[in-house]
């Protein structure tokens, strides 16, 4: 048995633990592990144990890693995009976490379109309006999903994501956690064919129970998962 293993099996004891709490399934809260500074071989050692999807922060390191992960794994682009760099990672991403600005979704339309594809994408909305995070803010989510559902037909928004403060109590992130989800959930059943409001993709490795127990679909962890990163 290695470490991942061993952090693997104490990570899904307590996503079950959080899913038995809330009165959730345990298939209804997917596990993103958080790969950002992990090697392939890390990487491939978590597939080995049960991981199907992998998140990265930048388009460079999904680039390096690409070719060398085996499996049929997915791959989620979680930091921050730029516009030049879409068209890399276009055709190679399952899902892509952090649109925050029109200008960036229409470039993703467009290479979506080039390639003939429907991106799925989410919102990234910064709750807190923390000046060191990206996303938008309540007002500018609401204003970006209509714009994206207006002009860009060649994405799919299938739901939201956040990044809370980093307060050393989950307990005072649950406010942040709740608010999404109602916001989420105002836009759950809305019937638009290119919107599917699925996904609530919110917690990581500090806050993830709290996360869930508030309604999160996707949490992202990397360090509960691969242990500190080496920088």
């Amino acid at each position: 048995m290695g470490r991942i293993h061993d952090n693997l099996d104490e990570l899904e004891q307590r996503i079950r633990e959080a899913c038995d709490r809330s009165g959730r399934k345990r298939e209804d809260v997917l596990l993103i592990a958080v790969t950002k500074t992990r090697t392939a071989a890390e990487i491939n050692e978590a597939l080995d144990w049960g991981i199907t999807d992998i998140g990265e922060n930048r388009v460079q390191e999904i680039m390096d890693k690409y070719d060398h992960v085996h499996g049929d794994v997915n791959w989620h682009m979680i930091g921050h995009l730029q516009t030049n760099k879409v068209k890399y990672i276009i055709d190679k991403v399952s899902l892509i976490h952090s649109v925050d600005k029109i200008k960036l979704a229409e470039e993703i339309d467009r290479r979506a379109k080039e390639h003939g594809i429907i991106a799925p994408v989410l919102i990234e909305i910064n709750e807190a309006g923390e000046e060191s995070k990206f996303g938008t803010d309540l007002e500018g989510g609401k204003k970006l999903i209509e714009e994206v559902r207006d002009n860009c037909p060649n994405l799919r928004i299938k739901g939201l994501m956040t990044v809370p403060p980093f307060l050393d109590d989950p307990e005072a992130v649950r406010p942040y956690f709740r608010h999404m989800k109602s916001l989420f959930d105002s836009y759950k059943n809305l019937e638009d064919e290119r919107m599917d409001m699925e996904v609530l993709s919110m917690g990581m490795s500090g806050d993830y129970e709290v996360a869930i127990e508030e309604g999160a679909t996707m949490i992202r962890v990397g360090t509960a998962i691969f242990g500190a990163r080496n920088y």
